[in-house]
C-alpha cells in the first residue's frame, strides 16, 4: 500500500496502527516535507516531553479517567516512536530494535513463565528473583556498584528511595521505624540551626537531609513517598479551591481577604475532611 494510504489508513488491527504510527513519524522528521519543528528536535530537547507525558498517564490513573487514559498512552507511546525515529536516523538503533530488546528482557526477567522455571511462586518470591536477575545484568554492563544504574533523572524522592531500597539489600538500614524518625527529629533540628547560624547552602544541604529521611520513613512504612506527596498537592488544591469558592460567595478574593480568614476557611474544610475518615 501506497506510504499516504498507510497514514491515512484508520483500519486494521494493533500491528497495522503501529505500522501506521512509524510512518507519521518518519514522515513528520523527513527533511524533504516534514515538520520543520520535530526536524529540528533531538534526544535531549524531546526528553522532557517524554519525561512530562509519563506524568499525565500517571495523572489519568489517578483520577481513574479511563477516556483520558487512551490519548496519555498514545501520547507516551509516540515518544517511544519519536526516539527510535531519531536513533535510526542517527544509525544507533530502531524501532524493530527496541521492541526486541524490551520483548528479550521481559522472556529472560520471567523464567517462571517463558522458561522450564517453576512457575509455582508468590509475588515476593518473583520480586526477589527479579533483583537478582536484574543485579546479575547490571554486573554484565560493569555497574559493580551497590548503588550504580540508579537513574539519575528520576524525581528526586523516587530515587531516594532506590537508593535506600539498594543499600538496604546489602544491609544498609535502620532495623525499625523508631530509629527513622529519630533521625528525621535529629535532621530537623539540623534545618533549624543551618537557618539561624549558617548559609542558604548549608541550609539547602540540611533541608535535602530531612526529605531524605521523610523518603526513608515513607519506605519503612511502605509507602510511596512519590504518590504520597503528589495526592497532598491534589489535597492542597482542592482545598484552596474551596477557600476560593468560599471567599468568592462573600465577594472577595484571596488577595483581598486576610490570613486569619482563610485559615479558618481552611480548618473548616479540613474538618470536614477528617469526618470522611471517621469509621462508621
Amino acid at each position: 500500500m501506497p506510504r499516504d494510504d498507510l497514514i491515512h489508513d484508520t483500519s486494521g488491527g494493533a500491528l497495522r496502527q503501529m505500522e501506521r504510527l512509524l510512518a507519521i513519524m518518519a514522515r513528520l522528521r523527513d527533511p524533504d516535507g516534514g515538520c520543520p519543528w520535530d526536524i529540528e528536535q533531538d534526544f535531549a530537547t524531546i526528553a522532557p516531553y517524554t519525561i512530562e507525558e509519563a506524568y499525565e498517564v500517571a495523572d489519568a490513573i489517578a483520577r481513574s479517567d479511563w477516556p483520558e487514559l487512551e490519548g496519555e498512552l498514545g501520547d507516551l507511546l509516540l515518544q517511544s516512536v519519536y526516539h527510535a525515529q531519531m536513533g535510526s536516523e542517527a544509525g544507533l538503533f530502531d524501532f524493530e530494535s527496541v521492541a526486541r530488546k524490551i520483548s528479550d528482557k521481559m522472556v529472560r526477567r520471567h523464567p517462571h513463565v517463558f522458561g522450564d522455571e517453576n512457575g509455582d511462586k508468590t509475588a515476593e518470591r518473583q520480586t526477589e528473583d527479579w533483583e537478582r536477575i536484574k543485579a546479575a545484568e547490571r554486573k554484565d554492563k560493569a555497574q559493580t556498584r551497590v548503588l550504580d544504574g540508579v537513574a539519575l533523572n528520576l524525581p528526586a524522592l523516587t530515587r531516594a528511595e532506590k537508593l535506600q531500597k539498594r543499600a538496604a539489600r546489602v544491609g544498609f538500614d535502620w532495623p525499625d521505624v523508631a530509629q527513622v524518625l529519630d533521625k528525621i527529629a535529629e535532621e530537623a533540628g539540623e534545618v533549624v540551626e543551618a537557618r539561624d547560624t549558617l548559609g542558604p547552602d548549608a541550609l539547602e544541604e540540611e533541608i535535602g537531609d530531612l526529605l531524605f529521611n521523610i523518603a526513608n520513613l515513607a519506605r519503612h512504612l511502605n509507602v510511596d513517598p512519590e504518590n504520597a506527596l503528589r495526592r497532598t498537592n491534589a489535597k492542597f488544591i482542592r482545598r484552596f479551591n474551596g477557600i476560593e469558592d468560599r471567599l468568592a460567595v462573600r465577594g472577595r478574593t484571596p488577595a483581598e481577604s486576610s490570613l486569619e480568614e482563610m485559615d479558618a476557611i481552611w480548618n473548616d474544610i479540613r474538618a470536614a475532611d477528617k469526618v470522611k475518615f471517621i469509621p462508621e
